[in-house]
């Protein structure tokens, strides 16, 4: 494999950064390339970018996008990369020894355009359970071919494949641009491969372990099918979403409804599920997480 670069944007996670990017420089290569882009317009991870300069054991470079925004971000540590092969991480992931030649080995095997892997949640707190299964990402048992592809957040990609600039600005504050990238790739033939032993544990941010944000959350997943219908101007595939959608919101909130009543334990699971169902239905009302929506 010619020239590995990891990416990982960060927002406001000064110490997510740091645990990041050393999880990368225990397994990194002296040929291993470690960018980080700092999209908080205050440039809040400043300290931290040059606590890892000085600790780099590779090729670390960095940048401040001060244009708020998920898309932002991406393109513009792409931009700073020079390798053939892109690895992701997220910024309150940390990755394992052997993360990155886990994911290398199954695209070698493979020639997949894109390869992903598994994600384990770390949550504190009431409802620790339900906010680690929402934040988790689970596959096949097996590392191979997969039919559809996963999120960016702990994936590696070919070059090629990415092009430039690929990530689409109109989803800076609702997040949603890999799933847009993804679906292109796929509608151009784009193979995808899944490593069962490229996980990574994500450490979720104490701002996103409440019931609010986690049902906001949860209805934006299930606006992901719609949007990706109505983008490839698929109407029959959209309305199907929308039918499925209208019913998971029904069943699911009288459901849960009761269950809350009633002080049961998986009244929050129940939710979730109308949550999504509903986001199906209301896919046109876009839900904003990131960039200035952030605050």
């Amino acid at each position: 494999m010619r020239g590995l670069s990891v990416l990982i944007p960060t927002f406001r996670r000064p110490e997510g950064v740091l645990r990041a990017v050393r999880s990368v420089f225990a397994q990194a290569t002296p040929e291993t390339e470690v960018v980080v882009v700092d999209n908080a317009p205050e440039h809040s991870a400043r300290h931290a970018i040059e606590t890892l300069a000085r600790e780099a054991p590779c090729t670390f470079v960095w940048a401040h996008e001060r244009r708020a925004g998920v898309a932002h971000a991406r393109n513009a540590a792409l931009a700073l990369a020079t390798g053939d092969f892109i690895a992701w991480l997220d910024d309150d992931q940390e990755a394992p020894r052997g993360w990155l030649s886990a994911l290398a080995r199954t695209q070698r095997e493979t020639g997949a355009d894109a390869v992903f892997g598994p994600v384990a949640a770390r949550a504190t707190g009431a409802h620790a359970d339900y906010f680690e299964a929402l934040y988790a990402r689970s596959g096949p048992a097996t590392s191979g071919p997969c039919e559809a592809p996963y999120g960016m957040g702990n994936s590696l990609v070919t070059r090629a494949a990415l092009g430039e600039a690929p990530f689409d600005p109109r989803a800076n504050e609702t997040g949603g641009e890999d799933d847009r990238f993804f679906a292109a790739l796929a509608a151009r033939g784009g193979k995808f491969a899944w490593s069962a032993e490229g996980g990574v544990v994500e450490h979720v941010d104490p701002a996103r372990l409440n019931v609010r944000h986690a049902l906001k959350r949860a209805f934006a997943y299930g606006q992901g099918p719609c949007e990706t219908a109505y983008d490839r101007r698929n109407y029959a595939a959209l309305a199907r979403h929308m039918s499925v959608g209208a019913a998971q919101g029904a069943l699911f909130g009288a459901a849960a409804a009761g269950a809350w009543a009633l002080r049961r334990d998986n009244a929050l699971d129940l939710a979730d599920r109308a949550a999504r169902g509903l986001g199906k239905v209301l896919w046109f009302r876009p839900q904003k997480f990131y960039g200035a929506a952030a605050g």
